[in-house]
Formats: structure tokens, C-alpha cells, sequence
């Protein structure tokens, strides 16, 4: 009898994670990765590069060292799926066929939606942290600055590690205020979320660093537009009437990051939930089977899970795919569940951080025998040091 034939779509946090653990759970599976990367990125490191306290270059590493052994990495990127016909179709125009697919290539990054921003990023004093080459700038701008208006963006809708676009505030406040100059600076933070955290145990910690930051911020604003040389940025809030405003605020320096939505490839295909707004794959929030079609899985940023977008909640995920895939090509029933969890690693200030965790209903899903809304010493280090070693050497390798 034939081995199955796994096609994973996509080769990151999860799409390893997964192949490392099917491989471990059965080594005689037919195993392909599909994704056209030369290298794989840590990112969660970004936020900590863009405060001068992480080398980028420690973020990068070749693709090919990390494909699990015994699975076969196709360079190759996904254009359609048939899945009526259990194949794919890339770019190339290879069509593989599978008997189960795993979906997982991340979210993608919408700069054209905010007018102006993909031209001036990385120059002009605007900067991002969700980009490997402009990361370091973040670090120049905040470094160099001697006062004035410091904004801080978070679009409208998810994005991949929620916590990342206040994160960087933060820090940054912490670093000026070490200079002396934080009574010299305005800082803003123009949200497209109606809080600053959805869950309220840590959102009362975030209000407080926030009050005393005095950091003025403005929730369920858009960002549509950012002239870079002009040192504006524009945007829409909505008035009593509930009518959107064209806004604008001048700026010496601008940490913005881009709306973001499922890569086009999987919004236009049969696996798109067509009442997302961002073209998410459908699946069962519990057992992250497809809806609609059983011998399909996803998982990480590009589902419409209603989790928060972290490699914590991929982490929790992968071994709930893995057992319900497994059960799928056995002929059994569907019973691994996820129930949301997630993490968001939040830095307060330099050498402090609050690990928020929690599930789908966004009560606190505390692993550490302490209070975990206090920011701590060893939450930094478990941050700076620890996580970083563990997703190299354990989580990529499925051990974690």
C-alpha cells in the first residue's frame, strides 16, 4: 500500500512544526513542503531589533537546514487549489496531488492600503518592524531622536502578533525617558482596535504604562495615508454621528505597520471563508479541519480562527492538526480540539516584560505560578533568550 501523501503549504513556524511531528508520529508519510523561501525568519526578535537590543542578522537562517528529514521541500509557490480534486496547482504549473493537506503560509503584508507607505518606509523617518530590512532603522530613528511627535500605528483588523505595533511604543518611551527627553516628546498611537488588549487583566497594565508614558492615545482610527516627506500621516475617525473624518497629524518620527489579510492565492481560492472580510481559510475553530472539506487542515495566521495571531497559539495548534489529520487518513473520528490559546510576549520597558496568555474567551491562561499581569525580570529573559533558542532547536523540530 502506498504511502500517504501530505502536502503542507508553506514552510514556517507552522508548516515545520507540523511536518517535524507527522514525521515523528510516522516516518513512512509522504511529505512535501511547498514554499518558495530561500530563508526562514524569526520574527517575534523584530520588536527587540528595533530596540537595539537584538542583532537582525541572528533572526535569518537558510530554509534548507530546517526542512525536517524525510520530507521533501518543493520551491515552488501554491497559485491554486483543487480541492474537489484533492491537487494543487503552482506557479511553475506543477500540479501535485495529496490525500491530505495541510494550509499554513502565514498572513500577508497589505503596505499598498495605506497610500504613500510602501514609497517612504525605511527613510523619511517612518520605519516598521514587520519588515527584516527596516527593522534596524526603527532602532536609528528611536536612538537619534531628541523630542517632538513620536506616532505609533495598528491597523484595522488582525494582525500577526497583535502585541508587536505597541510593543515598540513602549520600549521607546522607556529608552527616552532614560535619555531625559521624555517630557519633550508627544507620543501618540493611532489604533484601529477599540482597547489597547482585549483581555482586561492585562489591558489594566497596559492603561497604566500607557497613563504613565503619557502616551495619548486614539482607538478605532484608520491610517490611510502617510506622506513621508511632508511628515504627515492621515486618517479616518468617525464622529458622535458615526461619519468618518479625514484627520491628519504632522509627525518627527512614525512607527506604522500595514493592514494585513490572507495572501491573495488563498483568498481567491475555494478555501476562503466568503464572509471574511480578509479572505481567511474556514475551519473549525476547535479541530482546525476545513469546513467544507474534511481532509483539509489550517493553521497559524492564514485561518479565521478567531485566536490571536502568534507562533503560541501555532505552538498549541500543530499537535491538535497533526492528531486530527492522522485520524482523517485512518478513517476515524476528528477529536484533538484547540481552545485558542495564545500568547502575547509584552515588553513594558527595557529588562521587563508581561507574558499575556489566554484562550478564546480571553480568560488568562497563566503557565507560571505567579501573578503574570505584573511585567518581570524573567519574563524579559524568557523573551530575549530563552524563546529564541527554543524555536531553532525544539519547536521547528517538533519537540516543543
Amino acid at each position: 500500500m502506498p504511502a500517504k501523501k501530505i502536502i503542507i503549504v508553506g514552510g514556517g513556524n507552522a508548516g515545520l512544526s507540523v511536518a517535524s511531528q507527522l514525521l515523528r508520529k510516522d516516518k513512512s508519510l509522504d511529505i512535501s513542503i511547498i514554499d518558495p523561501s530561500e530563508n526562514h525568519y524569526y520574527q517575534p526578535a523584530w520588536t527587540l531589533v528595533g530596540a537595539g537590543v537584538f542583532d537582525i542578522n541572528k533572526t535569518v537562517r537558510a530554509e534548507a537546514d530546517y526542512i525536517p528529514h524525510g520530507a521533501a521541500w518543493i520551491r515552488d509557490a501554491v497559485e491554486k487549489f483543487l480541492p474537489e480534486e484533492n491537487k494543487v496547482v503552482c506557479k511553475t504549473g506543477d500540479v501535485y496531488q495529496y490525500d491530505a493537506l495541510v494550509v499554513c503560509p502565514g498572513i500577508q503584508l497589505d503596505w499598498q492600503k495605506i497610500k504613500g507607505f510602501k514609497e517612504t518606509l525605511g527613510k523619511n523617518s517612518v520605519t516598521c518592524n514587520y519588515s527584516f530590512d527596516v527593522a534596524p532603522y526603527t532602532w536609528e530613528l528611536i536612538k537619534n531622536f531628541k523630542g517632538g511627535t513620536a506616532v505609533f500605528t495598528n491597523p484595522v483588523g488582525p494582525v500577526k502578533c497583535g502585541g508587536a505595533p505597541h510593543k515598540i511604543m513602549y520600549l521607546a518611551c522607556d529608552y527616552w525617558r532614560k535619555q531625559g527627553i521624555l517630557d519633550k516628546c508627544k507620543v501618540h498611537f493611532l489604533s484601529g482596535a477599540g482597547v489597547i488588549f482585549d483581555v482586561k487583566e492585562y489591558a489594566a497594565t497596559l492603561t497604566e504604562i500607557i497613563k504613565n508614558n503619557n502616551i495619548q492615545p486614539h482607538f478605532t482610527v484608520n491610517v490611510t495615508e502617510i506622506d513621508g516627506v511632508g511628515k504627515t500621516v492621515y486618517y479616518e475617525e468617525k464622529d458622535a454621528a458615526g461619519i468618518a473624518m479625514r484627520k491628519e497629524m504632522k509627525f518627527d518620527m512614525c512607527h506604522a505597520v500595514p493592514p494585513q489579510s490572507a495572501p491573495d492565492f488563498i483568498k481567491n481560492s475555494p478555501l476562503s471563508d466568503p464572509n471574511n472580510p480578509f479572505g481567511f481559510v474556514e475551519v473549525n475553530k476547535a479541530t482546525m479541519q476545513h469546513s467544507r472539506f474534511a481532509n483539509v487542515f489550517a493553521l497559524g495566521d492564514c485561518t479565521n480562527a478567531p485566536a490571536k495571531k502568534t507562533g503560541a497559539a501555532i505552538r498549541k495548534q500543530a499537535p491538535v492538526v497533526v492528531t486530527n489529520l492522522l485520524a482523517v487518513l485512518a478513517n476515524q473520528p476528528v477529536i484533538a480540539q484547540y481552545d485558542g490559546y495564545s500568547a502575547c510576549p509584552i515588553p513594558t520597558q527595557y529588562g521587563k516584560l508581561m507574558l499575556a496568555e489566554f484562550d478564546y474567551s480571553n480568560t488568562p491562561k497563566m503557565t507560571f505560578p505567579f501573578d503574570q499581569v505584573k511585567p518581570r525580570w524573567t519574563m524579559w529573559i524568557l523573551k530575549t533568550k530563552i524563546l529564541p533558542w527554543l524555536y531553532w532547536n525544539k519547536i521547528l523540530k517538533g519537540t516543543a
